[in-house]
């Protein structure tokens, strides 16, 4: 992903992570391969429920990489995959539901996984990736638009970039149609789904 060229922190930010050592690196640091750190990232969902609330969700257990850059951002690759059976929404009977053949059938599509085809810089901060995105064994293209957060090196001398992305997707085109009627009118789960990134991606060694 071509997510260059902000300088990281601002002090009152700085402040509130001195953990971190802020850097400003140029376009040539920040090229090579990373590897994106669960532990400090999150990919969850956002789904309307019952046409009056948002239900929120996430994956606990995924795993990813980026290639990023400087000389040529449209040249940036980005993978991700997720274990599915992973799901949680803060309810044990909803993540069932979720897990079981009326949705996500996790027992025999146990991963969703996203391979990048395409990056762009829009101007800024701002970027967006364009990839294939397979649920079900179905493959359909999305795009997701990324801020770039900024680039730090952490105590442990690791060489870190961080974004946040968003995408929005209809879950029928990957067979995702369980539903069920309201007696007021419309339905209970959403066609529409939000996909939130919150990614801290470490530079590999070497």
């Amino acid at each position: 992903m071509g997510i260059f060229g902000r300088k990281t922190t601002d002090t009152a930010e700085s402040s509130a992570t001195a953990t971190a050592t802020a850097v400003n690196p140029d376009l040539a640091a920040l090229t090579g391969d990373y590897t994106i750190d669960p532990a400090h990232s999150t990919i969850g969902f956002v789904a309307r429920h019952a046409m009056v609330t948002n239900v929120k969700g996430k994956f606990n257990d995924f795993e990813g990489t980026l290639h990023l850059d400087g000389g040529d951002p449209a040249r940036s690759t980005a993978t991700l995959d997720v274990k599915m059976d992973s799901i949680d929404t803060g309810s044990a009977d909803r993540d069932g539901h979720l897990k079981s053949a009326d949705f996500f059938k996790t027992d025999e599509f146990p991963a969703m996984t996203f391979r990048s085809v395409k990056a762009e810089a829009l101007g800024g901060d701002d970027y967006r990736i364009t990839g294939d995105l397979e649920i079900l064994g179905t493959t359909k293209q999305i795009s997701i638009d990324l801020e770039f957060n900024g680039a730090a090196k952490d105590p442990f001398g690791n060489e870190r970039v961080g974004f946040e992305g968003k995408a929005e997707i209809l879950r029928s085109e990957w067979g995702l149609t369980w539903n069920a009627a309201l007696e007021t009118g419309g339905v209970l789960v959403s066609d529409k789904i939000k996909l939130n990134f919150d990614i801290s991606a470490i530079k590999n060694a070497g």
